[in-house]
C-alpha cells in the first residue's frame, strides 16, 4: 500500500492550524485504515517526526505501534529549524538494507526523497526484492525528472527486482511523463497505466500515487480506497510472483547451498 498521509492534517486546510489531539486523532483513522487493509508493506509520503506544526510527535513511530507493524524505516528529507519529516516504510516483513536518500537540494525549495529497503518474499528467503517510498516535486517535470534520474542510479547499484511506491505528482498520459519515464528507464510495470478512473488525488482529478513492479510480479488486484484520510487516496495492490517454477529453483538452490557442508 502507498499513501501521502499529508503530516497528519486529514483532508483539512494546513497542519499548522490544528491541535495536537486532532492530529493524533487523524493518523488514528489511518492507523485503523491500515489494519482493515492488512497490508504486508505501507510506503508513506509527507511522514512526520517530532515538528513544531503537526503535534511535536513521531507520526511514523505512532503509526507502526497503533497498526501493530513490527518494522518501520523513517527517512527525514527535512530536518531542522523544529521540523522533520520525508518518506517512511512500515512492514510485517523484516526490512534489511535500508538506504535514504534526499534529492539534490539545488533543484527544489521543498525537499524530497526516497527511502529503499530490501524484504524477502514471504517463505522465499533467497528472493530479494527492494521496496521503495518515494515522493517527487510537484512544481516542475524538469525537477522531477532529475530526481527520478537520481533515484535510477541509486537503484541499480542496488541490483535487486523493486516494488516502487509513492507519491510521483505525475500521470502517465502527459508529455514527458515522469513515472512513464521510470517505468521505461528500470523496466518497470504499472497497473492498468491508461485507465481514467483510478484518480489517487481527487482535488484535480489526477493520478498522482502509483505502485511499479519489477517483471518478476504481477498485480493480482489492484484498487483505490475511497477513505478519507488526507487530501490523497490510499492505494493498495496484490503482488504475486509471475513464475512460480523460477522461484521455486531459486529455493531449491537455496536450500542446497545451506545443505552443503
Amino acid at each position: 500500500m502507498t499513501l501521502n498521509i499529508a503530516h497528519g492534517r486529514g483532508d483539512s486546510f494546513h497542519q499548522l492550524l490544528q491541535r495536537s489531539a486532532t492530529t493524533q486523532a487523524n493518523l488514528g483513522t489511518i492507523a485503523a485504515l491500515l489494519k482493515t487493509t492488512d497490508t504486508d508493506v505501507v510506503a508513506l509520503q509527507e511522514a512526520d517526526g517530532p515538528s513544531f506544526w503537526s503535534g511535536n510527535f513521531d507520526h511514523v513511530g505512532y503509526l507502526a505501534k497503533r497498526a501493530s507493524f513490527g518494522h518501520s524505516v523513517h527517512a527525514a528529507h527535512a530536518d531542522g529549524i523544529g521540523l522533520s519529516y520525508g518518506t517512511a516504510l512500515l512492514a510485517n516483513l523484516e526490512l534489511q538494507d535500508a538506504q535514504a536518500i534526499t534529492f539534490d537540494p539545488d533543484l527544489s525549495l521543498v525537499p524530497k526523497g526516497f527511502v529503499v529497503s530490501t524484504i524477502h518474499w514471504p517463505g522465499m528467503p533467497c528472493v530479494e526484492f527492494d521496496v521503495v517510498s518515494i515522493h517527487l516535486d510537484f512544481t516542475s517535470r524538469s525537477v522531477r525528472r532529475q530526481q527520478a534520474m537520481e533515484l535510477i542510479e541509486a537503484l541499480r547499484t542496488r541490483n535487486r527486482p523493486l516494488i516502487i511506491m509513492g507519491d510521483l505528482n505525475s500521470e502517465w498520459q502527459l508529455q514527458n511523463s515522469t513515472v512513464q519515464y521510470l517505468s521505461r528507464e528500470l523496466a518497470l510495470s504499472a497497473y492498468s497505466p491508461e485507465r481514467t478512473d483510478l484518480d489517487t488525488f481527487p482535488a484535480f482529478g489526477e493520478r498522482l500515487d502509483w505502485i511499479l513492479v519489477s517483471p518478476e510480479l504481477k498485480f493480482r488486484s489492484y484498487r483505490v480506497l475511497a477513505d478519507v484520510v488526507s487530501d490523497h487516496r490510499g492505494v493498495v495492490a496484490e503482488l504475486v510472483l509471475d513464475n512460480a517454477a523460477r522461484a521455486s529453483a531459486v529455493q531449491d538452490a537455496c536450500s542446497l547451498v545451506k545443505a552443503t557442508p
